[in-house]
């Protein structure tokens, strides 16, 4: 098993930029694909990025490419979410997910995932 903790968010205004990380534990994420989720009150969760085993392949929601940034240190085992020009409406709990298999070693991926973090709240004012 693997264990996920995210970190990083907290309360800012609009424009202003977060950096989320990911922390794994019990094993190493050299082989796995890697995500960011985020959950609002009232809505569903959605896919926010993506990113492959080694980095090389990436993917955002359209409604924060261009602004977030997705990125990956294997020998950290650790995964970041760089954040610009946050907007309200970019508020949630951010989550991190992973998921083990060969089929991700060159592609991100933005289906189910099965290793899941507790998640940090962003919360962006107007």
């Amino acid at each position: 098993q693997v264990q996920l903790v995210e970190s990083g968010g907290g309360l800012v205004q609009a424009g202003d930029s977060l950096r989320l990380s990911c922390s794994a534990s019990g094993r190493s994420l050299t082989n796995y694909a890697m995500a960011w989720f985020r959950h609002a009150p009232g809505t569903e969760r959605e896919f926010v990025a993506g990113i492959n085993w080694n980095g090389g392949s990436t993917g955002y929601a359209d409604s924060v490419k261009d602004r977030f940034t997705i990125s990956r240190d294997n020998t950290k085992d650790t995964v970041y979410l760089q954040m610009n020009s946050l907007k309200p409406e970019d508020t949630a709990v951010y989550y991190c997910a992973g998921k083990s298999g060969q089929i991700f070693k060159n592609t991100y991926y933005r289906g189910t995932y099965d290793y899941w973090g507790q998640g940090t709240q962003v919360t962006v004012s107007s």
